[in-house]
């Protein structure tokens, strides 16, 4: 405890100033605890969620390294080393799924990620309230509806039998293939992440741009800035911490691009086109009954993940930035 002593008169000191001490001070560990005993109890289940699938689940990654048989149990099952990663590296369907699924994150990352932000730029710029309310609604609905339901709604707009196709016969212009057609898998199922995610992706954007100063607005309006200058100036450099964070997130999530919407497609373009590293793992663990080597391969993707958040991290402090976690 620091000690603060004034001189007063000839020489005299007053004494030493202590600090008092807080209520939650005065309590103790135990104090609060039976003070924040709601918010604990509360917490209990996403503890439990988290200490169950995720923690506890990182036992698994032991079938990595056996050649795993769930009759036997992990105790009874072959011990083979890295027999699965050397097999791994040398298996030409594993190198597709992996070349597929860094084709789609990258599209994800340059055509998903900004989406969110644009959207909410734009609805942070519709002046009326019960308007903006109307397209926030709007645009948060497709989030909670499936992948099935979204996948049959594409379908029945870009099939072969579909309302694009009618209306193109319609005119005499023919018909196009867009669903089930290799070339174009990639950009549509980014269209349809798009379609059904970037509205529900906007609400961190829009309370980060809730924070913004309205004064700075007002100041550079005076100075002649116009909306684009403003946009430049202020509202994007008081938000890149959010989206420094948001960034280094997704690139930790890089090869984690979804497993339903590309399962129930898989079939539609070809597993040359259409698998990715989450539907490899289930067809050769669950489907194949590869558990061992299925977990090598989900084990390798974790590992590039963690690579990917850390490097990006870095990157981040590099240029001011907290990142997820400080250094």
């Amino acid at each position: 405890m620091s000690m603060t002593r004034v001189r007063s008169g000839a020489g005299a000191t007053s004494p030493p100033m202590e600090k008092t001490p807080t209520p939650a001070t005065r309590m103790g560990p135990l104090g609060r605890i039976r003070a924040d005993r709601v918010l604990l109890v509360i917490a209990v289940p996403g503890l439990l969620y988290f200490l169950v699938f995720h923690y506890g689940a990182l036992f698994g990654n032991v079938l990595a390294f056996q050649n795993y048989i769930p009759f036997l149990g992990v105790s009874g099952s072959e011990w083979v080393g890295l027999a699965h990663f050397e097999r791994m590296f040398g298996d030409p369907e594993f190198w597709n799924a992996v070349a597929n699924t860094l084709f789609i994150a990258t599209l994800q990352l340059v055509f998903f990620f900004p989406a969110p932000l644009a959207l909410a730029l734009l609805l942070h710029s519709i002046v009326g309230d019960t308007v903006r309310k109307f397209v926030q609604s709007v645009v948060y609905l497709p989030h909670f509806l499936s992948w099935v339901i979204v996948i049959a709604l594409f379908q029945q707009m870009l099939g072969g039998a579909g309302v694009v196709n009618g209306w193109l016969s319609d005119l005499g212009a023919g018909s196009i293939s867009i669903i089930g057609n290799p070339g174009a898998y990639g950009p549509l199922v980014v269209a349809q992440l798009i379609w059904k995610e970037c509205g529900w992706a906007t609400i961190i954007f829009l309370a980060a741009l809730s924070q913004v100063d309205e004064q700075q607005y007002e100041a550079a309006a005076i100075d002649g800035a116009g909306w684009g200058r403003r946009l430049w100036h202020v509202t994007l450099p008081a938000i890149r911490p959010v989206i420094v964070l948001l960034l280094v997130l997704r690139l930790g999530e890089f090869l984690s691009i979804g497993f339903e919407q590309f399962f129930l497609q898989r079939q539609s373009v070809g597993p040359e086109v259409g698998e990715v590293l989450d539907t490899f793992v289930y067809y050769t663990g669950f489907a194949g009954g590869d558990f061992g080597y299925a977990a090598a391969v989900g084990l390798f993707k974790g590992v590039i993940g963690v690579i990917l958040i850390y490097t990006a991290n870095k990157v981040a402090h590099r240029l001011g930035e907290q990142g997820v976690y400080k250094a």
